[in-house]
């Protein structure tokens, strides 16, 4: 399908850096796959968007390759602001990839169904903190709509490092934020916390004394100091330890089989910022 290097109206946003690496958001694939792919294999023609995918199309050429692991038919749309990136981006469109240029309006043309999936990372970090509740509100309105039997479309939020080895994002649905999740390379961290660095736009700044995230960030240090002696057996062990101990206080909303990843997803509501 041929690139859109064009706009009949002017794009939602503004640019960004554009720094990208390959393979900088497999954390995040990864676990898009296992967590949303049930509801991409549903569709008959199921559309996914990395946008904002930066100088290089290297992000959208993996999104496609790893949701087709659990949804073959899927499709990705690499979305753009700044046109010079999307023509740089043309040569690498093939089956189930397009590129366009455009912002947070998503323009994906009449012919396509709303997207399952919206990809943002690294977008919102130059933006401020009260820019983003209408961001996420104008993104979750582009998602397909919850059913009967679909909780809808996810909008997956969220920063990580340069190369990929921590990260935090937010996930969305239709009806709004749902949870958070901190992924991280296990062998790279001192301590939890060590991933504030990476929050979202919308929790970055509340990591101070008196809101929810600070507090969650201080009890998961606290968990994996205690986890201590569990080092012995590895990161991943200690990882795995401190997060079962967090599931006492703290709504953990995934298992083992994700822990395992160096994961562990709570609740929005819990540590959604006050005031």
């Amino acid at each position: 399908m041929p690139s859109r290097a064009t706009a009949r109206t002017a794009p939602v946003g503004t640019v960004t850096r554009g720094t990208t690496n390959p393979n900088r958001l497999r954390r995040m694939d990864r676990w898009i796959a296992a967590t949303h792919g049930a509801e991409l294999r549903r569709t008959a023609d199921p559309v996914a968007v990395d946008l904002g995918y930066g100088a290089a199309p290297w992000t959208a050429v993996e999104l496609l390759h790893r949701l087709r692991t659990v949804a073959p038919h899927a499709r990705v749309v690499g979305v753009e602001i700044d046109p010079a990136r999307v023509a740089a981006a043309e040569p690498y469109a093939r089956e189930g990839l397009d590129f366009r240029h455009g912002g947070f309006e998503v323009p994906l043309g009449a012919e396509s169904r709303r997207p399952l999936l919206i990809r943002a990372a690294n977008v919102l970090r130059q933006y401020d903190e009260d820019q983003v509740a209408a961001v996420w509100q104008r993104l979750c309105a582009r998602l397909a709509p919850a059913s009967e039997h679909s909780r809808g479309g996810l909008l997956v939020e969220g920063t990580c490092d340069e190369i990929g080895r921590r990260h935090v994002w937010v996930a969305l649905g239709p009806e709004g934020p749902r949870t958070v999740t901190l992924a991280t390379r296990l062998g790279s961290l001192d301590r939890p916390s060590d991933l504030a660095q990476r929050l979202p736009k919308a929790l970055i700044h509340r990591n101070v004394p008196g809101e929810p995230v600070h507090a969650f960030l201080r009890d998961f240090d606290r968990a994996w100091a205690a986890a201590a002696p569990y080092a012995s057996y590895g990161a991943r062990q200690r990882w795995m330890r401190a997060v079962r101990e967090l599931t006492a206080h703290w709504p953990v909303t995934d298992g083992p089989a994700r822990w395992r990843q160096g994961e562990v997803t709570v609740r929005w509501e819990a540590l959604a910022p006050r005031g």
